[in-house]
Order: structure tokens, then C-alpha cells, then sequence
């Protein structure tokens, strides 16, 4: 049912890309799928974390859906500060095109080294945070964030939770929303394509949970990606790489990772 409606999600994005295109021409109608492709690649980075989120504060399986539904609704809003103050950088400070340049090249490298995708939501900073302001209760209470107890508020680790998948929305925010900028700096195609890549992500995420780690070089791939397009980025205003040109590399990108995944595979634990 959750590869149902995955699926459904990206046709819906297709149509939209065809409304685009028809309605402002065949460079939109490209910069949109490309965008939407990068985004929808880098999301399936997320799922890997949200895995480990979930497995680390131990979420039942049954209230797993409820944080990913109220953190999609806020990355719609993050995404969107994060997209129009970008777009207002490049059209203001042209030098911040090879500060997103770098973060992007930075992190692709970052991304290859060994441990690169060890993650405790315990450390992060703004779960931390709540920890301090919040008493946390000792125990899950249904699907509650919130509960009263005692005469005060107190969260609940679905709570905890949910702040550590904002918090790395935030992370990822500052890989993704460069690399889309870098193909487009259409305010509407940049954050549309970040709207229908985050709407999808969490049937995404119960239709791939299980599948998606037997896909050892998937991670590599979206490493390159993101080299990939943080160099197209150091190098636009003395080499300018077209759309079309893009496209097809990031398709060889993931073509080649799902193809050398089937041929080895991950050697199974003894």
C-alpha cells in the first residue's frame, strides 16, 4: 500500500512537470524535473536517518506515521525560508554561489568517509534543548507529544522524536536546497520541486524502510550527487553546465549504484 501511494505521489509530480512545462516552456519544464530528481535522490538519505531516529528512541511502529506526518508540515515551512532567503543571496551577493558550492563539495566528501552516517539523536542540539525546558516522560503515551501530568506539561519521546527528525530536516535543508539552486533559481520550480520530493517522503519511507539498506551503494551515489553538483556550482560562471547535461549524469549516478547493488549485494551477517 505504501509503494501505492509513493507511486502516486511521484505521478502526481510528473503531471505538475507537465503543467510546467506546457504552461512556462520546455527550460522550466526541465529545471523542474531535474530539481525534483535531486530532491527525491537526497530524500532517500533521510530515510536512513529516520530509521535510526526511530530505532534509537525506540518510536512504536504504530506512532512512527504520526511524527512523520507533523514533520512534514514543518519542513514545508523550513523549506521555504530556506529556499526564498537563498534565491534572495544569489540575486543580491553573487559570491555566495561558491559558499554553496563548497558546502555541497564538502559535504559529498564528508558523506564518503567511514562513520559518515553514525547518528545519535541524543546529541543533537535542539533535542538537547528540549530535553532542559521540557521534563520528558518515562514512557510513551499513545500518540500523545504532549501530555499533563502532575499539574505541569510534560513531552513524551514522541516529542523527542519529532525534534530530531526537524533537526535533521534542518541539516538536510542546507545540502538539498544549494544543489536545487544550482539547477534553477526560479523561486516557484525550486521550492514546488521541494514540496512534491518532502509530500512523498513519508509513504517513501514505509514502502522502502526494509528495502532501501540492501542497496549498499546507494549512499556513495548520493554522495557523488552532491559533489556533482557543488562542482557545477564552483565552476558556472567560467564553464556553465546545461540542464540536459544534469539530468543525464545524475541518472548514470543512480543507474550505476542500483546496478552494482544487484550485482554485490551486501554479504549477509554470520
Amino acid at each position: 500500500m505504501a509503494l501505492l501511494e509513493s507511486a502516486a505521489w511521484v505521478g502526481l509530480a510528473l503531471v505538475f512537470d507537465v503543467c510546467v512545462y506546457v504552461s512556462l516552456g520546455h527550460q522550466a519544464g526541465l529545471e523542474f524535473f531535474a530539481s525534483y530528481v535531486v530532491e527525491k535522490s537526497l530524500s532517500v538519505d533521510n530515510i536512513f536517518l529516520f530509521l535510526l531516529i526511530f530505532h534509537a528512541l525506540g518510536v512504536p511502529a504504530e506512532s512512527q506515521h504520526k511524527v512523520l506526518y507533523s514533520g512534514v508540515i514543518g519542513a514545508l515551512a523550513m523549506r521555504a525560508a530556506f529556499v526564498f532567503a537563498g534565491i534572495a543571496l544569489l540575486r543580491h551577493f553573487h559570491p555566495v554561489l561558491f559558499v554553496f558550492g563548497g558546502i555541497l563539495l564538502a559535504t559529498g566528501i564528508r558523506m564518503l568517509s567511514p562513520g559518515a552516517r553514525e547518528f545519535s539523536p541524543e546529541r543533537n542540539w535542539l533535542v538537547r534543548l528540549t530535553r532542559r525546558v521540557l521534563p520528558v516522560t518515562d514512557g510513551y503515551r499513545g500518540e500523545s507529544f504532549l501530555v499533563r501530568e502532575g499539574g505541569k506539561w510534560n513531552a513524551t519521546p514522541l516529542f523527542v522524536a519529532l525534534i530530531a527528525v526537524e533537526a535533521m530536516d534542518i541539516i538536510f535543508a542546507v545540502d538539498s536546497v544549494p544543489a536545487v539552486l544550482a539547477i534553477t533559481r526560479d523561486s516557484f520550480i525550486a521550492y514546488s520541486s521541494n514540496v512534491f520530493a518532502i509530500l512523498g517522503l513519508r509513504a517513501m519511507y514505509f514502502g522502502l524502510a526494509d528495502i532501501l539498506p540492501r542497496f549498499r551503494f546507494l549512499h556513495p551515489a548520493l554522495a557523488a550527487i552532491l559533489i556533482f553538483v557543488g562542482a557545477k556550482m564552483l565552476i558556472a560562471d567560467k564553464i556553465p553546465i546545461s540542464t540536459e547535461v544534469s539530468l543525464g549524469m545524475l541518472a548514470a549516478i543512480l543507474l550505476i549504484a542500483v546496478c552494482a547493488s544487484i550485482l554485490w549485494p551486501r554479504p549477509e551477517p554470520k
